[in-house]
């Protein structure tokens, strides 16, 4: 079985985004690209530099409880922002919407674990179970002088560091 919605993904590094912002900007970046998958719906036309600032991204990165804080006061009460299960963002997923997923080794106090990021926010746009293995598809949000690449993660590789938000109109 596999989804794969259909999402443009845009690299934190693109020439539109602030250089002092790009090496901490992948949870803007992920919020900014689910924003426009919902763009017939999204009651913002903010870039990811204004969402950088407004979400309350640092240096070391955006904390998930700040992002959903402040996603949710910017998008108001028609949105539901909230964190979510690996089940819930399968299911979300199901229903067409991307996830706003983390990898975060150092906060989950997993530092001997080998996850594909250490820390990274990234949008979540499918999976794929094959052979009883679930395997996550992401948009990376590229890297420098690279456009963001669609990659494919073992979940059972990275599942001690990984969080879901859910970014979801009403």
């Amino acid at each position: 079985m596999k989804i794969q919605l259909n999402v443009q993904g845009i690299s934190q590094y693109s020439m539109d985004v602030n250089p002092k912002f790009q090496n901490s900007a992948c949870g803007p970046t992920t919020v900014f690209v689910i924003l426009n998958y919902h763009a017939h719906q999204a009651s913002t036309e903010k870039d990811i530099n204004e969402l950088y600032k407004l979400l309350g991204g640092t240096r070391i990165g955006l904390f998930s409880w700040r992002l959903i804080k402040n996603l949710r006061k910017l998008l108001g009460s028609s949105w539901n922002i909230s964190r979510c299960t690996l089940a819930e963002s399968l299911k979300e997923l199901e229903a067409g919407r991307p996830v706003a997923m983390k990898f975060d080794k150092h906060f989950s106090f997993q530092w001997f674990a080998k996850p594909t990021f250490k820390y990274h926010w990234v949008p979540l746009i499918g999976y794929e179970l094959t052979d009883n293995e679930l395997y996550l598809i992401l948009h990376d949000n590229g890297g420098r002088n690279r456009e963001s690449q669609i990659s494919k993660v073992r979940y059972a590789e990275n599942y001690k560091v990984l969080s879901f938000v859910k970014i979801e109109p009403k």
